[in-house]
């Protein structure tokens, strides 16, 4: 990721730019539409990845389920942007917000299998979340026709796997 980006942990102000930014994904069908006011209730769950002027260029969220188990969920990256390694550090600053609430299992539902696969996530069935399938899934519109794949990892697992020097 080049210098002049960081991530953060949004903020109340970031709202309307998380729901502009996820929503150019959902005019296409490739997310769920997000509202400003939606994300405002739970942005502490919200980060983003900016640029020096400000502007907000990736965001995800850590969608809670129980207290070891969580969704990575709403990771879009801006057109612009992709190719830049945005959606991973997006992910593992999703990744460190789970460390530090003590969750462990974090799973995505997404359409990006590639990328998932791509920084070290698994292929699972859908049905090893249930809390994920009651919450969400029954009322969601698209659950007769979803496509979307389950990825998952267990971030305890990966914490205990010694690193080469």
């Amino acid at each position: 990721m080049a210098p002049d980006l960081f991530v953060r942990r949004a903020r109340p102000a970031d709202a309307g730019a998380i729901s502009r930014l996820n929503n150019t994904f959902a005019d296409d069908g490739q997310m769920l539409t997000r509202s400003p006011e939606t994300i405002a209730i739970a942005i502490d769950d919200y980060v983003v990845v900016q640029d020096a002027a400000g502007a907000l260029l990736a965001c995800g969220a850590l969608k809670e389920y129980s207290p070891s188990v969580a969704e990575v969920a709403a990771i879009a990256v801006s057109k612009e942007a992709h190719g830049r390694g945005l959606g991973r550090a997006i992910v593992g600053a999703v990744e460190r917000l789970a460390r530090m609430r003590g969750i462990h299992d974090v799973f995505a539902l997404t359409l990006q299998p590639e990328f998932f696969s791509a920084i070290g996530y698994e292929r699972v069935d859908r049905a090893r979340y249930p809390e994920k399938i009651r919450r969400d899934c029954l009322g969601c519109a698209r659950r007769f026709a979803c496509n979307e794949i389950c990825f998952a990892r267990n971030l305890l697992a990966d914490a205990m796997v010694p690193r080469a020097a």
